[in-house]
């Protein structure tokens, strides 16, 4: 299974990265609410681990969102340490599959994730991306710009990915690499380099750069590089 795992604790979510990994599966981490809902609506996760008491996005308006707004239906763990009936009633009436208390066993985390992979069909959510002439299918990650074939590395897939699940909105620095790295880089050389490279690669495919850079913020999609030119 690929999993993700939104969760702020940092020992928590090293321990379920380790034993998930460990089990073979393919694991990928969000340390706060906004990171998560990102790598969450691209749909290309078969769980979700998500913790209740999250920074920037608590876990049940994220679930909600990730229901009613990006209409994704990936399978959600919810991990908490509430336990009363209320808590859960709440969890599942924004969305969530199946709650667990902490502590928990690993064990048990991975059994809860095996059964709610199987209820669902085994399936992902397999929403092609895409704005204007761009765009990125998540079966075959295959990336067009303009019609032509855009070749690209796993991190800038990846960056790309992000950028295009929400292309109407701002990605700064920190998202982009949490989400692409699982941390904040030490310098800000690793993800300018691999933008450079997911720019030059669109620019080289369609003419026109469709990544707009916003000086102090962040980068976001150029709806009018992305829009098919008249022929």
């Amino acid at each position: 299974m690929r999993i993700l795992i939104i969760e702020d604790d940092p020992d928590i979510a090293s321990n379920l990265y380790d034993f998930l990994e460990a089990a073979g599966h393919t694991v990928d981490a969000a340390p706060d609410g906004i990171t998560g809902l990102h790598l969450a609506s691209s749909g290309q996760f078969d769980c979700i681990l998500l913790d209740l008491g999250l920074p920037r996005l608590d876990g049940n308006t994220l679930c909600r969102r990730l229901r009613e707004d990006a209409h994704v239906e990936t399978p959600v763990l919810m991990i908490t340490a509430r336990d009363t009936l209320d808590d859960k009633l709440k969890g599942f009436e924004h969305g969530a599959d199946d709650y667990l208390v902490k502590p928990f066993a690993l064990k048990e985390v991975e059994a809860r994730l095996a059964a709610l992979h199987r209820r669902h069909g085994g399936k992902r959510t397999q929403r092609v991306l895409s704005v204007g002439s761009l765009t990125l299918d998540p079966r075959t990650l295959r990336v067009s710009y303009h019609g032509a074939d855009v070749k690209l590395p796993p991190k800038c897939l990846r960056l790309l990915e992000i950028i295009l699940s929400q292309p109407d909105r701002i990605h700064t620095r920190d998202e982009l690499e949490h989400a692409a790295w699982g941390d904040r880089q030490q310098t800000s050389d690793t993800l300018r380099t691999h933008m450079h490279v997911l720019r030059r690669a669109l620019t080289q495919a369609g003419g026109m750069d469709p990544i707009e850079t916003v000086h102090g913020m962040g980068y976001r999609i150029n709806t009018a590089a992305t829009a098919r030119q008249s022929s």
